[in-house]
């Protein structure tokens, strides 16, 4: 197995389950890849097994380690892929990460590749099921954060902007602002006009109310503009490094409003630590489900969170396209704007 993209909280918990019913149940051996498709390419890897997995599930990030190296960006990098599977005698492989790392595995399946996906993106933007693991966690480490900032946002009487992860979706900043009592949320699904916020934080100000929240996704952009990046590079997924957006907003409030405006930039803290209790059991549920999916003999597919049921869902739906923020949830949070 290998795990592929940005690190979350609950791949820890994944690859235990995979290996304690992989080897007891099924009689597997299983073997770890470093460094997500990277460690394929250049056939540098791990045996797994009960001892080495062990107290894995509270802990955070990936024993495996990761990247975001793409095999088709690479020289021979599907021919590499091959003959190390089959050097190594491998009869099948679960890849476990978001778009890009699925993506990858979905084009390796029609390739011939024995393939098997767990879906994992704290962006919670991969289609074909209604979680993913690591999501749960990051809305949880948002909305701490909120509601410490609301008490020093009281204190100075101040507007302070929330930048919080979501480059195409604003799932976290939607549910950790609901829950954190934002005054404003901006998403990348919905551009926004800054004259429209700022009298949203006037309105509420004249009301007596001295200070205020807005979260803010890195993705969001208003209407008049383009998405904010911190550098002109892209990874080997055509991804730019986004952020700024929160940064630009601390300027253009103050400026525009009066009221004294500071910026927190949450970045990479809700990637680390513990996960939830949610996500323990959901990456557990999708470690057992990939592997009974292996022994099955059922490729080609993701795992996927339906409801309550785990099923499979075919790796093809999984990266048609991206799950976008559903209106309702929006519509909920703007009633409590301004």
């Amino acid at each position: 197995m290998l795990t592929g993209g940005g690190d979350c909280p609950g791949l820890n918990a994944v690859i235990r389950a995979v290996v304690r019913k992989g080897v007891n149940r099924h009689g597997h051996q299983i073997v770890g890849y470093r460094d997500g498709w990277k460690g394929v390419l250049e056939d540098e890897s791990m045996a797994l097994d009960i001892e080495n997995t062990s107290g894995l599930l509270p802990r955070g990030g990936t024993i495996l380690g990761s990247s975001r190296t793409n095999p088709f960006k690479e020289e021979n990098g599907v021919e590499r892929v091959k003959e190390n599977l089959a050097a190594s005698n491998i009869d099948a492989l679960i890849a476990i990460g978001g778009e890009d790392t699925l993506g990858v595995a979905e084009k390796l399946h029609s390739e011939g590749v024995k393939v098997v996906g767990v879906p994992k993106t704290i962006d919670n933007d991969l289609n074909a099921t209604d979680f993913t693991f690591g999501f749960n966690t990051a809305v949880q480490i948002c909305t701490d954060a909120i509601d410490r900032l609301h008490t020093t946002a009281e204190s100075h009487n101040r507007v302070l902007v929330v930048e919080v992860m979501g480059r195409h979706a604003g799932w976290i900043a939607t549910y950790s602002g609901i829950a954190g009592g934002a005054d404003a949320i901006l998403v990348p699904e919905r551009p926004f006009d800054l004259d429209e916020v700022c009298d949203h934080i006037r309105r509420r100000h004249g009301r007596g109310r001295a200070f205020s929240i807005v979260v803010v996704a890195e993705g969001a952009t208003p209407k008049e503009g383009d998405e904010i990046t911190a550098a002109e590079q892209t990874d080997a997924f055509g991804h730019v490094r986004l952020g700024g957006i929160g940064v630009a907003l601390e300027g253009e409030i103050e400026e525009r409003t009066g009221f004294e405006t500071r910026v927190t930039i949450l970045g990479h803290i809700q990637r680390g630590g513990t996960p939830t209790a949610f996500d323990r059991v959901l990456a557990t549920r999708f470690g057992i489900a990939a592997i009974d999916a292996v022994d099955d003999g059922d490729f080609g597919k993701m795992v996927a969170l339906r409801g309550t049921d785990i099923v499979r869902a075919t790796l093809s739906e999984a990266v048609g396209t991206l799950k976008t923020l559903d209106a309702e949830l929006y519509e909920t949070a703007e009633v409590f704007f301004g």
